[in-house]
């Protein structure tokens, strides 16, 4: 890795470089109710190379058995055992702070029940049932009734706990509020915040290490705030994907511990080499590319592959800033010269 960029190289494929990957699945292996196109060839692939593969999401609302089904049904091999939910995490976690066969009130769907029972805790939806514990989860059929059942528990004293704090989520019509902005609720009314279980934290990427056996684990996802930065916690590397949430504005605007590894348009980079980029002070190079800060401003030059000039723009804007994030609009010509969205 060249000095001032937290971009690597690798000469041979990440599904040989890394013995694990741990895959989000909104936005990486699914958006909506469709496949993303290179996600169950890149599955596939990887798995053949000898690499395991645990599908480690912050949605709380299905159970494994329903995951790997609806994975299986889009084409993509997947076990209940592959995959490891936020409510995984949430129950564990919960499980190591109250008492074994403790009452807790379920802000969420069936996933989350099953999730406290395989942990030996009794779910249950009122507040007069005086839980240990209240755990809120992402669920489409949530209603207000329940989260008011959550908050007086909460205001009652009870460990609050939310699966995860995804404050949005990619669906087929566009995005839409996920349960980091739904835990705002009794968070805000109660003026307790929660203990977080799934990514950033490092619950849910332990359980998937766990799940693998993972000496060498990859990171994979698309969200800057969740998946990158869960990474950086737990000290590994990540790959972000651009088939989700986050542009490429996004990415070259990115804080410190937002900084990923690598970089692909989607999954399909799990099996390909990445190649290095040379920074020097305003300048870094990748493939055919030269980026620059002239006068404040980044400028682009050159030719070749889009992802490598991607790789120079943040290489560049990163170096620059090593310390805080980049102004929104510092590559905004740069992007442009790349015919890339400019929205941040």
């Amino acid at each position: 890795m060249t000095e001032g960029t937290t971009l690597l190289s690798a000469e041979r494929p990440l599904n040989e470089l890394y013995d694990a990957a741990l895959l989000d699945l909104d936005g990486v292996v699914y958006v909506g109710s469709r496949a993303v196109p290179a996600a169950p060839e890149a599955v596939d692939k990887a798995r053949a190379a000898g690499m395991r593969v645990a599908f480690v999401t912050n949605n709380a609302a299905r159970t494994p058995a329903r995951v790997a089904e609806r994975l299986s049904g889009m084409g993509v091999a997947a076990a209940p055992q592959d995959v490891v939910t936020s409510s995984d995490a949430a129950a564990r976690l919960i499980a190591e702070h109250v008492p074994a066969g403790s009452a807790v009130l379920v802000v969420g769907d069936t996933g989350l029940r099953l999730a406290l029972r395989r942990h030996g805790l009794r779910p249950v939806s009122v507040a007069s049932d005086r839980p240990a514990a209240v755990v809120q989860g992402y669920s489409p059929r949530l209603n207000y009734d329940l989260m008011v059942q959550g908050a007086l528990a909460v205001a009652a004293g009870a460990l609050f706990v939310s699966t995860n704090g995804d404050a949005t989520a990619p669906l087929d019509f566009g995005v839409q509020p996920g349960n980091g902005a739904a835990t705002r609720v009794i968070a805000h009314a109660t003026g307790q915040e929660p203990l977080v279980a799934g990514k950033p934290q490092r619950p849910l990427h332990e359980e998937g290490v766990l799940r693998t056996g993972a000496q060498t684990p990859l990171v994979v996802g698309d969200r800057l705030d969740t998946d990158v930065e869960s990474a950086a916690v737990r000290g590994v590397a990540s790959l972000l994907v651009f088939s989700g949430v986050t542009t490429p504005a996004r990415a070259v605007a990115a804080s410190p511990k937002h900084r990923p590894a690598y970089l692909a348009w989607d999954l399909s980079g799990l099996n390909q080499t990445h190649p290095a980029v040379r920074t020097e002070p305003g300048r870094a190079v990748c493939g055919g590319w030269t980026a620059e800060l002239r006068k404040d401003r980044l400028r682009l030059s050159g030719r070749g592959g889009r992802l490598d000039g991607l790789r120079a723009v943040c290489a560049c804007a990163w170096a620059a800033h090593p310390d805080s994030a980049p102004r929104q609009d510092l590559a905004d010509d740069a992007l442009a010269e790349l015919g890339l969205p400019d929205e941040a």
